[in-house]
């Protein structure tokens, strides 16, 4: 049987769930960590309707204290990870000099220093894992509306190529899926398909960066 467990970390509709269920069928226990309890309590019936070993940990992600205490309650539950999927970002809408430096600094606490927290957090517990991102196209093409989402997508591309060339010699892997199209059911950018994908990689395990993109069939 397998005993691999998969951490979510920004668990909600759509990407992150469609994932756990992905990764759920192929046997993975799954850990998730979220703002709201409620919101955790439904992914974690979804799943166990599925037949996916699943539980839920509160926790706020733009708090470090938070998201640390969250994992190591994981780590007590679970006793260890295989993959993490960070699945956070922020980004108050905005043009570049419309920002606010409060914002944007509290915008990439959620959507790259998070990855970068939980990674650590992960690592003394994750024997030859995976670490997947959560990318975007704006990180290969910044919107001036939404600038601070922009560097964020830009933050974790860098955040996770770093990874990927400093853990490769420990048979750690770690990748991010830049996604450049809108999530949307029934379309190629459909939350399972992109499951899929994140799945491949994990499997996979060689590109530090997939181009999820549909003129050139994904990856």
């Amino acid at each position: 049987m397998n005993e691999n467990v998969l951490l979510v970390v920004g668990a909600g509709k759509g990407i992150s769930l469609s994932t756990a269920l992905a990764f759920g069928r192929k046997g993975f226990r799954v850990a998730m960590i979220a703002r709201r309890k409620e919101a955790l309590a439904d992914y974690q019936r979804e799943l166990e309707a599925h037949g996916i070993e699943a539980r839920g940990f509160k926790a706020d992600i733009a708090s470090e204290s938070q998201l640390k205490s969250a994992i190591s309650d994981v780590i007590h539950a679970f006793g260890k990870v295989d993959v993490l999927l960070y699945n956070a970002a922020a980004g108050k809408p905005g043009k570049p000099t419309a920002l606010d430096s409060g914002d944007l600094i509290a915008d990439f606490k959620v959507s790259v220093s998070g990855a970068l927290a939980s990674t650590k957090e992960v690592l003394p517990y994750m024997n030859k894992g995976a670490i997947l991102l959560t990318g975007g196209g704006l990180a290969l093409h910044p919107y001036a509306d939404l600038a601070s989402l922009s560097i964020g997508k830009a933050g974790i591309r860098s955040l996770a190529k770093s990874l990927h060339d400093e853990l490769k010699p420990e048979g750690i892997y770690a990748g991010t899926l830049t996604i450049k199209g809108f999530v949307e059911s029934g379309t190629y950018y459909d939350s399972e398909k992109i499951a899929d994908a994140f799945y491949s990689m994990y499997q996979n395990r060689t590109e530090a960066e997939v181009i999820y993109e549909e003129t050139t069939g994904g990856n």
